[in-house]
C-alpha cells in the first residue's frame, strides 16, 4: 500500500495518516527492523473495512500486472484486521473481491496465505490457525508466520502449524532474516514447512545450505528488502547467487514493496542487470515459483502454459 493509497483510504475512513509516517520524499519513515514493524502496523491501521482490503488488493495486483506478472501470493494478517474490529471473514472477502476484479481485468491470478505474527505468541498463532481452518475460502491456500523472528522459538508454534498442515494447507515461515542460520535450522526441525520466508542467513552455514538443497525447501528470497533493512550492503554481496549455485530452489519476491522501494519486476531486473543472471536462470526461478506455489495443480498447469506461450513468442 503506497503512501498515496494509504492517505486516500484513511481520508475515506475519517482518519489522518500520521505525518511522521511518511518522509518529505514520499517514502514510509522507518530506521530499522523494529521501527519498520511499528510503521507497518500504523499504516495498516487505516484499513477498516472489507472494501479497503478490496481496493488494496486490486491496486497492488494492477501494478503487478503492468510488470508482466501472471501469479501473485500475498500474506493476510487476521491480527491486523482484528486490532480494528474487522472479522477475518470480512477481511478475506474484501481481498478476494479485489483479486477477482484484477483477474477479470488483467488476467492476473492471486491467492492469499493467512499468517500469524510471531511476536504475538503461540496462543494467538493457534487462534489464527483455528479461525482459518474454521472459515475456509478458496482464495486462502496456505498458512505462514511473519513478524519478529527474535521472539519465541519455532517449536512453540507447532500446534498452529500442525493444525493447518493436517487441514491440508501448505505452510511457510519467516526464518533466517534478522536471525542467523540457527533460526533456519530450528524452523526446519520444528515445523512442517515447504518454503521459508527469506532463509538467506542459511548462507552462513554451508552444511545447512546443503540440507536445504537436498530437502528441496524453497527459499522466498527478497534481496531489495534484505538490503533496505541492512542485512547486506548491496546486491553483489547478497547470497542469492551463492544459494542458486549451491542448488537451492529459490523464488524472487518483493516482501513489502511500498516500504522497501521495490517490486517483483524490479527484483527480476536487478537480478539480470546487477548479478548477471541469464534469461534461462530467471525463467528457472519462475518455473520454481509455479511449482512451489500454494495453489492447485490445474492452476499451476495453466500458469506453465502461459509461460511457455510467452517463451514461444520471444523465440520467434
Amino acid at each position: 500500500m503506497p503512501p498515496e493509497l494509504a492517505r486516500r483510504i484513511a481520508a475515506r475512513n475519517g482518519l489522518a495518516l500520521p505525518h511522521d509516517l511518511v518522509t518529505p520524499q514520499g517514502r514510509y519513515a522507518w530506521r530499522d527492523f523494529s521501527s519498520f514493524l511499528d510503521c507497518y502496523d500504523r499504516v495498516a491501521a487505516v484499513l477498516r473495512h472489507a472494501a479497503d482490503y478490496a481496493e488494496l488488493a486490486y491496486d497492488y495486483l494492477a501494478r503487478c500486472a503492468r510488470e508482466g506478472l501472471i501469479y501473485v501470493e500475498v500474506f493476510n494478517s487476521p491480527d491486523h484486521a482484528r486490532s480494528i474490529g474487522l472479522p477475518y471473514a470480512e477481511q478475506i472477502a474484501g481481498l478476494a473481491a479485489g483479486m477477482e476484479r484484477a483477474e477479470q481485468e488483467f488476467g492476473i491470478v492471486a491467492r492469499t496465505i493467512t499468517i500469524c505474527l510471531r511476536h504475538l505468541g503461540p496462543d494467538r498463532a493457534l487462534a489464527v490457525a483455528n479461525e482459518m481452518v474454521a472459515t475456509p475460502h478458496p482464495r486462502v491456500t496456505g498458512f505462514g508466520m511473519a513478524g519478529d523472528e527474535l521472539r519465541y522459538e519455532p517449536r512453540d508454534f507447532l500446534p498452529a502449524f500442525r493444525l493447518a498442515d493436517d487441514a491440508g494447507y501448505a505452510c511457510t515461515a519467516h526464518a533466517g532474516e534478522v536471525a542467523g542460520p540457527e533460526s533456519v535450522r530450528a524452523t526446519l526441525q520444528a515445523l512442517p514447512v515447504q518454503r521459508l520466508g527469506h532463509g538467506v542467513r542459511a548462507g552462513e552455514d554451508l552444511r545447512l545450505v546443503a540440507e536445504i538443497a537436498r530437502r528441496a525447501i524453497v527459499l522466498e528470497i527478497c534481496p531489495g528488502s534484505n538490503i533496505a533493512l541492512g542485512l547486506y550492503p548491496d546486491r553483489r554481496r547478497h547470497p542469492l547467487s551463492q544459494l542458486i549455485g549451491a542448488g537451492c530452489r529459490i523464488t524472487l519476491n518483493s516482501d513489502d514493496p511500498a516500504f522497501f522501494g521495490t517490486s517483483i519486476g524490479q527484483e527480476y531486473e536487478a537480478a539480470a542487470v546487477e548479478l548477471g543472471l541469464s534469461r534461462r536462470v530467471l525463467r528457472g526461478i519462475t518455473e520454481t515459483a509455479i511449482e512451489a506455489a500454494f495453489v492447485d495443480d490445474g492452476t499451476k498447469q495453466r500458469l506453465r502454459e502461459r509461460v511457455r506461450s510467452w517463451q514461444g513468442e520471444t523465440d520467434r
